[in-house]
């Protein structure tokens, strides 16, 4: 799935990198494998880019924001993508999967947590758009020219499908309600847009007039957050994995259900 939505990205002039070739011979290396280029630039694992001046931090995310909108407005069907996903349900799926996983994952009943299970499914937004979706659409997640302000190749896509984009830009924004730089205290003179400034970016990249249900996705963004951190846990607990951060991770999962079911209350609940 990954080889396929790189090289059909690559060709339209979308940043991936440059794909190979890909073996469906097991006896090879004992399974799939792809073959893509090695990008040199930079991978910018601090959010808040303490190393780059205003102007250069306000570019980089400016470009990473457009960067995803050209996603989103890239036609799947021209490209040979009309099979990538299911076109339609997406955040009904969605719902519905990560609170399989966290209940598969489950160590303490959380009270939110169950809040949002009943909630959610309630509450879905109608689609409007379907396009390719990343799944994992953040800052290190991509790599970023050398020496320019600018996206030379997204990497990370094994959660990419097709769906809502909705979905993914509002991932991305989750950094502003509940990560590195919603800990910033001036944005503006730090040189990061407002969360205002991000949805205005990226509305005028895909032609919107605005979006829809941003508590909603707000929601449900850190409810898959919190699957995600109690999946690990439970893989912990299973001994399938040994993460040195697992009991981090275990304290995370109901704070993000609080966090949740605030934005879930401001949606409506």
């Amino acid at each position: 799935r990954e080889y396929k939505v790189i090289s059909a990205l690559g060709p339209t002039g979308f940043p991936v990198a440059k794909t190979y070739g890909l073996c469906l011979d097991d006896s090879v290396i004992g399974t799939w494998f792809y073959i893509m280029d090695m990008v040199e630039g930079r991978i910018l694992w601090d959010q808040t880019l303490p190393q780059c001046a205003p102007a250069e931090r306000n570019a980089i995310f400016k470009a990473k924001i457009k960067t995803l909108a050209d996603l989103h407005n890239t036609d799947y069907e021209a490209i040979g993508l009309g099979d990538y996903g299911k076109p339609g349900n997406y955040m009904s799926r969605q719902v519905d999967r990560w609170t399989k996983q966290y209940k598969a994952s489950e160590t303490a009943h959380i009270e939110d947590m169950e809040r949002l299970i009943d909630w959610l499914p309630k509450s879905l937004p109608a689609q409007e758009r379907t396009s390719i979706v990343h799944g994992d659409y953040r800052l290190d997640n991509m790599v970023i020219h050398p020496t320019e302000a600018r996206v030379i190749a997204v990497l990370d896509w094994e959660l990419g499908t097709l769906g809502e984009p909705l979905a993914d830009f509002t991932y991305l924004l989750m950094n502003w309600v509940n990560g590195t730089i919603a800990a910033l205290p001036d944005l503006k003179a730090h040189g990061i847009p407002t969360i205002e400034e991000a949805v205005e970016i990226y509305c005028e990249r895909t032609g919107r007039s605005g979006i829809h249900d941003l508590d909603w996705f707000f929601a449900y963004n850190m409810f898959r957050l919190a699957g995600i951190c109690q999946g690990i846990v439970g893989r912990v607990r299973d001994g399938t994995a040994n993460h040195p951060q697992a009991a981090a991770m275990a304290e995370r999962v109901p704070l993000l259900a609080t966090s949740a079911w605030k934005y879930a209350q401001k949606a409506g609940a």
